[in-house]
């Protein structure tokens, strides 16, 4: 391995521009004069071999001369899955632990092994497993893995997901939070180990933490995990047991379980202390996002949401249609889902929601019809969909209605097709954020398996308008204009000339604000940057009581800049710290302004606190003001 990386260090110290297949040819090379039994060279071993290089074998390290020019060279090159930073921040997804739910939804998973909806063999499942759903655990593991892989993890989104979280006690609800924010601060201090190797605090604490959970009796071997659980879980596949009902009866009546829940207590004041470390923290929070569901929403829910810190909830709205709302057992009505939304955006949350094409009842046409009214009608224009296909999942409801005949799954070439219909007629202010659910193919009895899906769905979307533009026949606009999703036009990890873009505003309205969305884009129509500012109606203070800003009170609620992640203070060729997002920020004050809003507000994460009082901003109780 130390030869391999030499020799890449002199290939590009010569100026030799290696790309990713340079790289695999190199590897190759190698693997070739190796043993057939021996142990293969992979990408994935490079990077942390290197830093542990560095780290633990300095000798060695300065041997190899790495200038930091030469250095991040070789990062981007040794990077595994570039793209998870390419957004701007790099994402921690943790679970909470398996709960009693309030739903019934007849398509939700029910494994009593994970929280309501989701799977031991989903990757973020497998890695809360493994840690106990512990957050300190998730997050200190993963971040681990993420600065192996090569990425810059100054700037962290915190995704929190399991279940409804207003389900959870309030005080497991700040525990859990708080030892997010614990475990990210403890990640910037430690000590060497009795061998001289420098630890964080967080790796110390961790093991400590491991030990306490094996004392407490509790086991992350799997196999052991599936035989104490597979008779709990046939009864609730056969429908002799509710999801609920097994919960109870695996962790309310566990003796350990019953333990580690004692103990899961935090007060309000712990985690404001560990909030406000986070804020010179070598691994910020820039963004914390919770998972609801839409009814449970209210002004008292969402004022203790931003105590915790939140600045983006997920919610299920999955269709607007009451019919098959009530077919499909998740019970709200079209009203219901407005308010939320509408409440959420006042609150000035990013709305980031669900929702699912073929559930039962549907057909492909009522599914383009209800996509199309939710992102266009003033109730909802969401910031944010996750957007994906129903699958049959073995012990839900919905399989009885499969082995019926009920319900069937779209075929491949329908649902593509209504998922192509749905991303054209997406507005430019929407991101459509993924189109699958992480499930395993073994996992899913009938629906989607693909995992490139998205990729399918692009590539026919991309054909239809070359096609619809090449023809002189009268054609829908949301077509000749092609894919405006957000996603689908980020500049990824690609280089930024700033004096190239140019700045647009996408104004729209809903039932209590009126909307801007500011973006940065090149020539190409690739987004660099973009601020979400609401200006709040009058009527919106009659229709709601306790808001939390008033009528004079503009509100940004989100500023985002990509590109590959930049370290905090530092510039390189990506789109971030070159001024973009305080040019967008000046022209929100400019149009709030403008329509004689006094003051503006600022959702901001605990870890851009320091970066908006640089701006203007001054502290506040829920959000950060700027007077105009």
């Amino acid at each position: 391995m130390e030869t391999i990386i030499a020799e890449i260090v002199e290939r590009l110290r010569s100026g030799e521009e290696l790309s990713a297949k340079d790289l695999l040819r190199i590897l190759n090379d190698h693997n070739r004069e190796l043993q057939s039994n021996a142990r293969h060279y992979s990408k994935k071993k490079l990077l942390p071999f290197y830093l542990r290089t560095k780290e633990r074998a300095p000798e060695i390290w300065a041997a190899w001369n790495i200038t930091p020019e030469l250095e991040q060279q070789l990062i981007a090159l040794l990077q595994v899955k570039p793209r998870r930073s390419a957004s701007g921040v790099a994402t921690i997804t943790v679970i909470t632990k398996p709960w009693k739910c309030s739903g019934a939804c007849i398509y939700c998973p029910n494994d009593v092994r994970m929280p309501k909806s989701y799977l031991a063999d989903e990757p973020a499942c497998q890695r809360a497993e493994r840690n106990y759903f512990d957050p300190y655990l998730q997050v200190t593991s993963r971040l681990r893995a993420l600065n192996q892989m090569g990425h810059v993890t100054d700037k962290i989104e915190l995704i929190v997901l399991g279940g409804t979280w207003s389900d959870y006690p309030r005080e497991y609800q700040v525990w859990f939070i708080t030892e997010l924010f614990r475990a990210l601060n403890d990640a910037d201090s430690g000590a060497p180990s009795a061998d001289g190797q420098p630890q964080s605090l967080a790796d110390v604490n961790a093991r400590e933490r491991r030990h306490w959970y094996k004392k407490c009796g509790l086991t992350y071997d799997r196999d052991g995990l599936i035989a104490a659980t597979e008779d709990v879980q046939r009864r609730v596949d056969d429908g002799e047991l509710t999801y609920n009902d097994a919960i109870a009866e695996l962790y309310e009546g566990n003796d350990a379980w019953c333990t580690i829940t004692a103990a899961q207590r935090a007060t309000m004041e712990d985690l404001e202390r560990e909030q406000a470390a986070n804020e010179q923290a070598k691994h910020r929070v820039v963004g914390l996002v919770v998972e609801t569901r839409p009814t449970t929403i209210n002004t008292e829910g969402l004022t203790h949401l931003r105590r915790l810190g939140a600045t983006k909830l997920q919610m299920g709205i999955q269709s607007l249609d009451p019919r098959i709302h009530e077919l499909n057992k998740r019970p709200s009505t079209r009203e219901d889902l407005a308010r939320a939304l509408d409440l959420t955006r006042l609150f000035g949350f990013k709305t980031h929601t669900h929702f699912m094409v073929n559930l039962l009842g549907a057909t492909p046409d009522t599914d383009r019809e209800d996509f199309r009214a939710f992102v266009s009608e003033t109730a909802f224009q969401p910031d944010e969909i996750k957007l994906y296909p129903c699958a049959l999942v073995k012990g839900t409801e919905l399989c009885a209605h499969y082995e019926d005949g009920t319900w069937q799954p779209y075929d491949e070439e329908t649902l593509v097709n209504v998922l192509v219909d749905d991303v054209l007629a997406t507005p430019g202010f929407t991101r459509i954020s993924r189109m699958i659910r992480d499930f395993s193919a073994h996992d899913i009895m009938a629906g989607n398996k693909k995992v490139n899906l998205r990729q399918l769905v692009e590539a026919r979307a991309e054909e239809r308008v070359q096609d619809a533009s090449s023809k002189a026949c009268e054609i829908e606009e949301s077509i000749t204009g092609g894919i405006q999703e957000i996603r689908h036009r980020e500049i990824s990890t690609q280089d930024v000339e700033v004096g190239e873009l140019r700045l647009e505003t996408i104004p729209y309205e809903t039932i209590s604000t009126h909307e801007f969305f500011l973006q940065w884009v090149t020539p190409e129509n690739k987004i660099a940057g973009f601020l979400r500012l609401s200006l709040p109606k009058p009527e919106a203070f009659e229709a709601y009581d306790n808001l939390p800003v008033s009528a004079d009170e503009a509100m940004i609620r989100e500023v985002h800049v990509y590109g590959r992640v930049s370290s905090l203070h530092q510039s390189g060729s990506s789109a971030q710290h070159r001024g973009l997002g305080k040019s967008l920020i000046e022209r929100a004050c400019e149009i709030a302004r403008s329509h004689g809003y006094k003051k503006l507000n600022v959702i901001s994460s605990v870890g851009t606190r320091a970066y908006y009082r640089a701006q203007g901003f001054t502290d506040g109780a829920l959000y950060q003001q700027r007077t105009l």
